[in-house]
């Protein structure tokens, strides 16, 4: 009885600490690997489109200044 006891807390342990745990991981954001930023509508200036954003946004890159 004394083993099923410390199981249960085992267990409980175990599902709180992997509540605090997000669900999915992104292993990248592929705007950031490309010096990008989302923001939402169209780039502006000096920022140029390279990409859309996971969330739909576009992904804008600052331009080369000469």
């Amino acid at each position: 009885m004394r083993i099923l006891y410390q199981l249960l807390v085992v267990l409980f342990v175990m599902l709180q600490g992997a509540a605090g745990q997000p669900f999915t991981h992104r292993p990248f954001d592929p705007c950031l690997m490309q010096n990008g930023r989302c923001f939402p509508g169209i780039c502006r200036r000096p920022y140029y489109w390279i990409g859309t954003c996971h969330n739909g946004f576009s992904c804008c890159r600052k331009g080369w200044s000469s």
